[in-house]
């Protein structure tokens, strides 16, 4: 198993980066949209990964720590996610994010991903909630349902999904109702 590597960025196409490591073997890594995005076009690079084997080859997916890793292969768990709509669930939000939203069950935001659909969004939900909230405490789904609400109102106002997520996450969330939070941003603005 191929858990970690730690080499110079040679490459990057679409959703992948190569890496080449110090033993000359050059490695191609499947990553989210938002960490691709992240990443320099050159440099040095180490990548938690995981490797998915299966009959038409093998796959290799990287992530930026270890909590991605771990997370990404909880979501593997749930019958009909395999590894590219996995990665399309990382790039939701944080990791803080997309937990809340199983948490609450709120298929409407999972759904978003390509190839989610209701049934597997709600199969997600069913087999997530209780582990995820193994991980969290109650105060802090409270206040990330306030704080996706309030996203999905400024969007609905006009800003991008990438604006509103900054101007709630620049907001005091916590205690508050999704209103609250709606007003303190658009004071701000």
């Amino acid at each position: 198993m191929i858990s970690l590597i730690n080499g110079k960025i040679v490459g990057k196409n679409k959703s992948r980066v190569t890496v080449l490591t110090a033993g000359g073997v050059g490695y191609e890594v499947h990553v989210s949209a938002p960490f691709y995005l992240s990443l320099p076009n050159s440099g040095e690079i180490t990548l938690h990964t995981y490797l998915k084997v299966s009959e038409n080859g093998m796959d290799l997916y990287g992530f930026a720590n270890q909590e991605e890793k771990d997370f990404f292969e909880l979501l593997l768990s749930v019958s009909g996610v395999g590894p590219k709509t996995a990665l399309n669930i990382l790039a939701l939000g944080s990791i803080d994010e997309i937990q809340s939203a199983i948490g609450r069950g709120d298929v409407k935001y999972l759904t978003a991903v390509q190839g989610i659909g209701g049934k597997t969004a709600e199969r997600m939900v069913l087999e997530l909630r209780s582990k995820i909230k193994d991980q969290r405490s109650t105060n802090n789904e409270v206040d990330s349902g306030a704080m996706s609400d309030a996203i999905d109102g400024l969007v609905g106002l006009g800003y991008t999904r990438e604006e509103a997520k900054q101007a709630v996450r620049s907001a005091d969330t916590k205690g508050k109702t999704t209103e609250q939070v709606l007003r303190e941003v658009l004071r701000k603005k």
